[in-house]
């Protein structure tokens, strides 16, 4: 089963070219926000109104060089964390999405 991250196109294009992706999660909160895929919509329509578009990573839990923990939200729901940065050989596949408003 896979995982998926979400990111704006700006600033996933900061890691153009570089080993892993550390977004602002991992040292805010010390991991990276991922969700399955039935969760996508709920999480871009919760945390990237006002985006036009994102990026969304699908990720092999399989290949991850860091730590993959299943946690409870407060919704109650539960989100795949990732302890440190996204290895980009991980990522199986990198999908430009428009966002529905």
């Amino acid at each position: 089963m896979f995982i998926y991250h979400i990111v704006l196109p700006e600033k996933w294009a900061e890691f153009e070219g570089k080993d892993a992706y550390e977004p602002e999660s991992l040292v805010e909160e010390g991991f990276v926000h991922c969700s399955y895929e039935s969760q996508l919509d709920g999480v871009i329509a919760r945390y990237f109104e006002g985006a036009t578009k994102v990026v969304v990573l699908k990720i092999d839990p399989e290949k991850l060089s860091e730590e993959l923990i299943i946690e409870e939200s407060k919704l109650p729901e539960f989100f795949p964390h990732i302890y440190g940065p996204i290895n980009r050989s991980a990522i199986v596949e990198i999908q430009s999405r428009d966002v529905i408003k």
